[in-house]
């Protein structure tokens, strides 16, 4: 076994899109809180606006000629529409319009905040949009303020009048006191007086005859029928709409800041490296370590498939020393030694279980181990310091530890275990501490000759697996795959994703699969 496993890890954009589709679907809980949410907002808009009304009046604006000038100016240069509009919205308007609705002075400014005037463009028209909780009170403000508005402009052009002809009265009345005193010698200057009079009265009347109105009412408000803004059911839609594009951002932003593999193609891509096998719920929790030779059933097929697959990869004798271990946690990584091992076995051929770390796994008093006697002639050719399992495989399944069956030297790896690795004729499946908890655990893995990760499905975090991928290509150690436990059945298992390179992923619920290996690479079918 040299070299490592070709392993082809290229990742389309298509395979891109349906990753990132399923890690945000993954959240359905926050995808549907968004989704409530936006139903509950688009209802309480609706509420809010179903008791508010709005009615609109339109005023002419009435242009006049200029009273101090002798030539008339064109009648849409005459008035400034933009003027007029802040105007209408003045203060003094919106008090003149609260006298009109028997308001008093104080509430001149509420009133005035909840209108709004418009100039339709290239137009001498305002609109004047009133808006109220009830419809007969949004026409009355409406009609109010363009009262008020033209009151108001009938009122400056008055005093605009008033001025013009304030200076020709005095003008009058003086030339009126020289004619009537004779104090004009000749007749032509008492004509030219006369005249100059008769011109000044003249001016005087043609400014009092102009019209000072300030325009027409063309539209009077009504009460309106319906309350402004869309209706329930659009402003409903809207808001399921909305509320699933921010579930759609909740989600992915759950995604995104989820460190947890959630996939067999998560794995992969963390690993550079194939998935070896998915180990389903353990529906039997309580039958001890050892599933293989000892108990039937889905995840017992798992190991043994997984045992096929390391068998491919492997010499004719074998797959050699198998390390495995797992990044934080070695609970599930001893379980998938032993019943590796006992799989192994299970072919006919002799297989040694080493424990690598006894002082912490604990492992040898949870396996079957036979009672230690005299040698017998099969024991006679196992390995120093190793023991019988008492499993039912057609094979030898021993197991040695550094601590069990001698004094422990308290080293990374001890002379028992270091000598097993490189003297055992037979496979050799080994287990130590979690791989990124104990720097020693590398001194193991340049001994053996190929390393399989153990990773809990919802558990294992994709920077530990990251690390491990790091540190063992560092080390020069073989990376042969990974293991997938989805753990126990008390939750709800999740469907795997599809992964890139390997067909659709199974249910976590999946028996034994096989994976032949086709041009160096592992493709995953059922057996």
């Amino acid at each position: 076994m040299t070299g490592p496993i070709p392993f082809d890890d290229r990742y389309d954009e298509p395979d891109q899109l349906r990753d990132q589709l399923r890690r945000i679907l993954r959240h359905r809980v926050l995808i549907a809180l968004g989704i409530l949410l936006g139903a509950l907002g688009g209802l309480a808009v609706s509420a809010q606006r179903a008791h508010t009304y709005s009615s609109t009046s339109e005023v002419l604006v009435r242009s006049t000629t200029d009273p101090f000038g002798t030539v008339g100016v064109a009648a849409d240069n005459q008035v400034s529409m933009t003027t007029e509009q802040q105007i209408a919205t003045s203060a003094a308007v919106a008090l003149r319009a609260a006298r009109i609705l028997g308001r008093p002075d104080t509430q001149a400014g509420s009133l005035g905040a909840r209108l709004r005037v418009t100039n339709p463009m290239k137009s001498q028209v305002l609109r004047f949009e009133y808006s109220a909780r009830q419809p007969q009170a949004a026409a009355r403000g409406a009609n109010a303020f363009a009262e008020a508005y033209l009151a108001d402009r009938k009122m400056r052009n008055d005093a605009t009048v008033q001025r013009a002809t304030r200076a020709l009265d005095q003008q009058i009345a003086v030339l009126n006191q020289v004619l009537a005193r004779g104090q004009l010698d000749s007749t032509g200057a008492r004509t030219a007086s006369q005249s100059q009079l008769y011109n000044l009265q003249k001016r005087v009347l043609d400014i009092k005859s102009r019209d000072t109105d300030g325009g027409d009412v063309v539209r009077r408000s009504v009460a309106p029928a319906l309350p402004v803004g869309p209706g329930l059911r659009t402003l409903l839609v809207l808001g399921l709409l909305c509320g699933l594009l921010l579930g759609l951002v909740l989600a992915w932003v759950r995604s995104a800041l989820d460190n947890r593999v959630r996939s067999v193609g998560e794995v992969q891509a963390s690993l550079h490296a194939p998935v070896l096998g998915v180990l389903p719920p353990d529906d039997r929790s309580g039958d001890g370590l050892l599933k293989v030779g000892r108990t039937d059933g889905a995840r017992t097929e798992a190991y043994r498939a997984l045992a096929f697959r390391l068998r491919q990869v492997g010499s004719a004798a074998g797959p050699g020393r198998v390390l495995v271990v797992a990044p934080r946690r070695a609970g599930a990584a001893e379980e998938v030694a032993a019943n590796l091992a006992a799989a192994l076995a299970e072919g006919g051929r002799d297989v040694l279980l080493v424990d690598a770390a006894p002082d912490t796994s604990g492992l040898a008093a949870r396996l079957p181990l036979m009672p230690y006697e005299a040698p017998t002639l099969e024991e006679a050719f196992l390995p120093a310091g190793s023991v019988l399992v008492d499993v039912d495989v057609n094979g030898r399944f021993a197991f040695s530890s550094s601590g069990a069956f001698g004094s422990h030297s308290g080293a990374a790896v001890s002379e028992q275990v270091d000598r097993a690795l490189f003297d055992a004729d037979s496979s050799t499946v080994v287990v130590t501490r979690p791989f990124l908890a104990h720097a020693d655990v590398l001194a193991v893995a340049q001994r053996v000759d190929g390393i399989v990760v153990v990773a809990g499905l919802n558990s294992t975090r994709r920077d530990d697996l990251r690390e491990v991928q790091e540190l063992i290509a560092c080390s020069g150690g073989r990376l042969l795959g990974a293991v997938l436990d989805t753990g126990r059945p008390r939750r709800r298992p999740r469907v795997l994703r599809r992964s890139p390179k390997y067909g659709p992923a199974s249910r976590v619920d999946t028996s034994a699969m096989e994976l032949p290996v086709q041009d160096g690479a592992l493709t995953a079918s059922r057996r």
